[in-house]
C-alpha cells in the first residue's frame, strides 16, 4: 500500500484548527443528564461458555433514552476483586459476537466489558442491540444517520450508550471504579476517545487507529468507507454541506478528546486508507491528558495487530498498578519513529 496521506514528519507537526461548536459541552451535559434520568439498574446474568478460566456474564445496561444495551462482562475465574477493568468498544460493523470469542483481557487478570454496538453486527461479529431511529434519507451505514441535527445523530446515541456502560461497570462489585481503562479499534477507538472526554476519573484510554477524528478531513481524503458515506451523501445533497459538518462536529472525537485527562496510548498506521493518519494525529495532538504513541509506518487499517496488543498489555499493567498523574505531557517532540 502506498502512502496516501501526509508523511510522518508532517503528521507530527500537524495542529489542525477544527471548528468546535460553542455549546459542545452544554450539549453533552444535557444528553448525559437525560440518559441518567432514564437509567435502571444493570443486569448481569451468568452464561456457560465452556471456558474454565473465565467467567462470563450477559450484561444489559440502560443506554440512550433508557434503551437496553447488551454486552459481555468477563472476569478471570477464581480471582478476587475488586479488579482493574478494560471496557472495550467495537469497530464499525461489529457486534459483541459470541461470549467465548474475546477473552484476552480476562486472561490477563482484568475484568473485561465488551459493549455491543447498537444497530451493528453485520460484519465479523453479530450483535443484539437494535437502533430504534428511523433511517429515511441516509446513505447505508451510520455516519449520515440523523445527520441533519446533532440531537438526532446516530453517534449521539452510541456515545451515550458507551458512557452509561462505563458507569454501570463502575458500580459492579468485582470492579475497582478507580482503575478503568477504555479502548477500541477504529470506530471503537473514536468511541473510547469520546468517552475519555465525557467521563472523568478514568485510569487510561487506548485509542487504536481511531475513527471519527477530524471528520471533515476524513470525508475529504479517505479512500475507503466509512468516511466515504459522507461524500456520497453530499454528492446528492449539495446544499447541506455546512449543516452536515456542523452536526458531525458534535460527535468529532478529536474535539471531545481535548477534554480528556486520563493517560492515553494511541496507535496510528501511516498507510491507513480507512482512518487516514492525519485525522488520527488531529486527535492525538489535541488530547488533553498525558499521552504516548505507537506508529506503524508500513501498515494499513490493521494497524499494529498482535504487536500492538503486546504493547497494550504492558501499558495497562503499568497504568493500573502505578499512581496516576494528571499533568498533561505532549510526547510527540520526543518520539523516534524508528522505535515503532
Amino acid at each position: 500500500m502506498p502512502l496516501t496521506d501526509l508523511p510522518l514528519a508532517q503528521c507530527l507537526a500537524l495542529r489542525p484548527d477544527l471548528d468546535e461548536p460553542a455549546d459542545l459541552v452544554a450539549f453533552w451535559d444535557r444528553t448525559l443528564r437525560e440518559a441518567d434520568s432514564h437509567a435502571t439498574a444493570p443486569v448481569f446474568t451468568p452464561v456457560e461458555t465452556g471456558l474454565t478460566q473465565v467467567t462470563t456474564y450477559d450484561a444489559t445496561v440502560s443506554g440512550f433514552a433508557g434503551e437496553p444495551v447488551r454486552g459481555w462482562l468477563h472476569l478471570p475465574a477464581g480471582v478476587s476483586g475488586p479488579l482493574g477493568c478494560v471496557v472495550e468498544f467495537l469497530g464499525y460493523g461489529r457486534g459483541r459476537g459470541l461470549p467465548h470469542e474475546q477473552v484476552l483481557w480476562a486472561d490477563a487478570g482484568y475484568a473485561h466489558f465488551i459493549m455491543d454496538t447498537r444497530g451493528q453486527g453485520w460484519s465479523t461479529a453479530g450483535g443484539d442491540t437494535p437502533d430504534t431511529a428511523a433511517l429515511n434519507g441516509t446513505v447505508p451505514g451510520f455516519l449520515t444517520r440523523g445527520v441533519e441535527s446533532p440531537h438526532d445523530h446516530y453517534y449521539r446515541r452510541l456515545f451515550t450508550d458507551a458512557v452509561r456502560c462505563v458507569e454501570a461497570v463502575r458500580e459492579h462489585p468485582a470492579v475497582d471504579r478507580d482503575r478503568i481503562v477504555v479502548t477500541g479499534v477504529s470506530q471503537g477507538g473514536g468511541v473510547a476517545l469520546a468517552v475519555a472526554g465525557l467521563v472523568p476519573g478514568l485510569a487510561g484510554v487506548m485509542p487504536d487507529v481511531p475513527f471519527l477524528c477530524d471528520i471533515r478531513r476524513g470525508a475529504s481524503i479517505a479512500a475507503r468507507p466509512p468516511y466515504t458515506e459522507i461524500a456520497e451523501y453530499l454528492r446528492l445533497h449539495r446544499d447541506r454541506t455546512e449543516t452536515v459538518f456542523t452536526t458531525l462536529s458534535y460527535v468529532d472525537a478529536a474535539l471531545l478528546a481535548a477534554r480528556a485527562t486520563a493517560p492515553a496510548l494511541f496507535s496510528i498506521a501511516m498507510m491507513d486508507e480507512v482512518c487516514p493518519p492525519s485525522t488520527c494525529f488531529a486527535a492525538y495532538h489535541r488530547y488533553g491528558g498525558r499521552k504516548d504513541l505507537r506508529v506503524y509506518e508500513f501498515n494499513g487499517h490493521e494497524g499494529g495487530g498482535g504487536h500492538h496488543r503486546r504493547e497494550q498489555l504492558a501499558w495497562v499493567r503499568e497504568s493500573l498498578s502505578a499512581p496516576r498523574s494528571a499533568a498533561p505531557t505532549d510526547l510527540s517532540a520526543l518520539y523516534d519513529p524508528r522505535l515503532a
